[in-house]
């Protein structure tokens, strides 16, 4: 075999061993980036939206709203450390609902989901103010986005007695629509068959609650309209008072 010949196969031979060591570590890698999550919406939701607990923590059997079929939500009971402060026990229940879903068929809310901030007014006005994949990864559809929202409010509904309403915000604002045709301009009702007033808690200082109340927990915007994600100038609220610090965590 002529000697360039030999020198020839030699550096493919080399040439192909390290092609295979390569391909090797790059399936590795592989393998640790699928293991490990690396989105940046991922790393925010860690830092953000850590599990709560409180010294107030006990240990009760919550009902938690997630998806029960395609068009369709249904509550499942889960074993929850729950605080007494009503803010920090709303955030509590969504943590469960965004973090933990029996199965990925049951999710209602973009995994991607972080809850930024949770506040109640003293007149039981819910204000949940979520992240902006809540609105920009909800898949867009009447039946979709309605799963989504009851979702929020039934959850929240079941598990603490003195909300009345929920507004949803975006990142701190005010949108038009959550995928296009769920109203999300107005407020949910919350507990909208009423609780026997002796059964309630209400917040200090809040006006006794009715014994009923009226009206639909879902607002569904059916018309064909453009999707507003965003109004030029941030929605505010006048937060009040009652009886000492509004927790704003």
């Amino acid at each position: 075999m002529p000697r360039n010949l030999r020198i020839t196969l030699a550096i493919l031979g080399v040439g192909v061993l390290i092609g295979l060591i390569s391909l090797r570590g790059l399936h590795r890698r592989i393998q640790s980036l699928a293991e490990t999550p690396s989105s940046e919406e991922q790393a925010r939701r860690d830092l953000l939206a850590p599990a709560i607990s409180t010294p107030t923590d006990v240990k009760l059997k919550s009902k938690i709203f997630w998806a029960s079929g395609p068009d369709k939500i249904a509550p499942v009971e889960v074993e929850l450390s729950l605080s007494a402060d009503p803010v920090k026990r709303a955030k509590q229940v969504l943590h469960e609902l965004i973090a933990n879903p029996p199965s990925a068929d049951q999710r209602t809310m973009p995994a991607d989901v972080v809850l930024l901030g949770f506040y109640i007014l003293p007149d039981g006005t819910a204000i949940a103010d979520f992240s902006d994949a809540l609105a920009s990864e909800t898949p867009s559809g009447i039946l979709s986005e309605e799963m989504t929202v009851d979702s929020i409010a039934r959850t929240l509904e079941n598990n603490v007695s003195v909300l009345r309403r929920l507004k949803i915000l975006i990142h701190g604002q005010e949108v038009d629509t959550l995928a296009g045709h769920i109203d999300l301009t107005g407020f949910f009702d919350l507990n909208p068959l009423g609780i026997p007033a002796q059964t309630r808690v209400s917040p200090p200082g809040a006006a006794p609650p009715a014994a009923q109340r009226q009206g639909s927990r879902r607002q569904v915007d059916t018309r064909p309209r453009s999707r507003q994600t965003r109004y030029p100038k941030p929605y505010t609220i006048a937060f009040t008072n009652y009886g000492g610090d509004l927790p704003c965590e």
